[in-house]
Formats: C-alpha cells, structure tokens, sequence
C-alpha cells in the first residue's frame, strides 16, 4: 500500500492546534472569568465566530473538510485568525480531502532540465541553486556549491537542506547564525508541502526519517506551524570565508511545478559583498561537489 498522510487526523490536529492558541478576548468575546476547561477558544465559539452551527463545526474538526464551501473555509480562517500560509493549508487539506478516488498532487521532481542548469550556470556573481519541496537540492552554480560546501559534505543524495538542520545538528548550528529559526521554518514548510501532496511517498520517508532521529523535529512538526517560501536573509558561518549576511528570493518555477530558484545576494560595497568576491575565488580553485542525483541507497 502506498504511503500517504492521514488527512483527517492532519485536519483535526491543526485545526485543535489553531483554535488552541486564541485567547476569547482576541477575538472578542467575553472570557466570564473563573477557569476554562480548554485552553484558547471552545468549538461552540468558533463555530459562532464562523457563523456555522456546533454541530457542523464539530464535524469539521474531526476530520471531515470534504464539500466543504470555499466561503466556509474563508469565515473559518477569520474566526481563527489564520496567517496566508495556514489560510492556504487550509485549503489545500480541504481539496485533497475531496479530490475524488484519492486523485493525486504531482509529486515534485527529482532532477532539472539540462537546460535549468545552463541557467544556473550564467548566474556567476550570485549563489543559486534549484530544489523541490522536499527540500532536495537539485542542482546548483559554481557560488551556491561553495556556499553550501557544507551541506553537500554529506555523500547522501539528493542533499538534503532539511536533513542537514536535524540530522547534524552540531554542524548546522555553527553553519546557520539563526539556527532556531531556520530549523523552524524547514519543519514548517514541509508541513506546508505535506497538505498540497499528502502522496507524496519521499516526503512521507523523510518527515518518518526525521521524527525518528530527531527530537527536535518532532516538536516542531507536532506544532503544526506552517510556511511559505518567498524571501528574506540568511546569515551563515561559512568555514573558509566567514560571516555571510545575504539576502535571498525563493521563486517558483511555472515549467516546473513543485520546483523553486533560490539565489543568494549582499548589498554592494559591505562586508558580506567582500567576503561572497572571497568565496568566489576560493570556488574557482577548489574541486566542488557536481553530482545531485546519485542514489540515496
């Protein structure tokens, strides 16, 4: 039987979780004091917030999003306050929930295009590279080899970015400046991934594989937080060059659904423009990792 995750138990758990963690008077209703059995909001007041009934409410918790209108889902984010990202998951557990006969998401690709990584290629003041939802890193330039030369130390493949936050954690805390938050964001946007794809058998083994060796994942995943991938910095260690503060733009690609272009760049004239011109001509003398898609096993 091929693996998949249980979407009715990943509903009620993020729908309890979110619904947990909303106080009445943040959403505006009376607290009477004394002490609540539940902590954050009770279904009967969701349900109110929703404008549904108990019962119907109730039954989405437990499980059944299935039918459910696009006009419920949006007064159900609302009344419990959900972020785009948990809006989205939201909705995408509810489309697999009725895709008929278990229809299936496409699975994120493997491998690029030849082509993909003549793009790659000609971006050569810049670190970027390709990876898939799963986190699997696919291919990359010159720079971005050199930039995660320790990532890619491990010889398992594809490498793996998530793998590389929980299973080496000595190495990823030096490596990564925010390593709180970044190993934060990588369980959560695997969260997110596994709503639109719950088919998905890699994403399953990986998501098996870390909360089996990493305690730490097991937390964050049980959390039930969920991400967009988009933009923002990153700060990392680097071992030869030193302390790199870049900014970076994680895009999609429309040819290739499921796989994003991530690419790394310092402001001109700073420290961490310096230190990337020293990475580059440490990259051009060095042997780097090239292969991406050997077999894990």
């Amino acid at each position: 039987m091929p693996a998949t995750l249980d979407l009715r138990t990943e509903i009620r758990e993020f729908l309890r979780s979110r619904r947990a963690r909303i106080a009445p008077e943040m959403a505006g209703l009376p607290a009477y004091g004394g002490r609540r059995r539940v902590k954050g909001l009770r279904r009967e007041e969701v349900a109110l917030l929703a404008g549904v009934s108990v019962e119907y409410y109730v039954r989405i918790e437990r499980g059944s999003l299935a039918g459910t209108s696009e006009g419920v889902l949006d007064a159900l984010a609302t009344a419990l306050q959900l972020t785009e990202a948990e809006r989205d998951h939201l909705l995408h557990l509810a489309r697999r929930s009725g895709a008929p006969g278990g229809r299936r998401y496409r699975t994120p690709p493997a491998t690029v295009r030849p082509v993909l990584q003549e793009v790659l290629d000609a971006i050569t003041g810049a670190p970027a590279w390709i990876r898939n939802a799963r986190h699997d890193v696919l291919a990359m330039n010159q720079l971005g080899r050199a930039l995660y030369s320790p990532v890619l130390a491990d010889p398992r493949r594809p490498a793996n970015t998530a793998r590389f936050v929980y299973l080496n954690p000595r190495e990823a805390e030096t490596f990564f400046v925010d390593y709180d938050q970044v190993a934060r964001n990588a369980a959560a946007m695997l969260r997110m991934e596994a709503g639109r794809n719950p088919h998905d058998e890699e994403l399953i083994a990986l998501v098996g594989e870390l909360s089996t060796r990493s305690e730490l994942f097991r937390q964050q995943w049980a959390s039930q937080d969920v991400r967009l991938h988009g933009y923002g910095s990153k700060r990392v260690n680097h071992p030869v060059v030193g302390r790199l503060d870049l900014n970076f733009e994680s895009m999609d690609l429309p040819t290739e659904p499921g796989l994003q272009l991530n690419v790394y760049t310092a402001p001109a004239g700073g420290a961490a423009a310096d230190n990337l011109a020293l990475l580059a001509s440490w990259a051009a003398q060095e042997t780097l990792a090239t292969e991406f898609h050997a077999p894990s096993r």
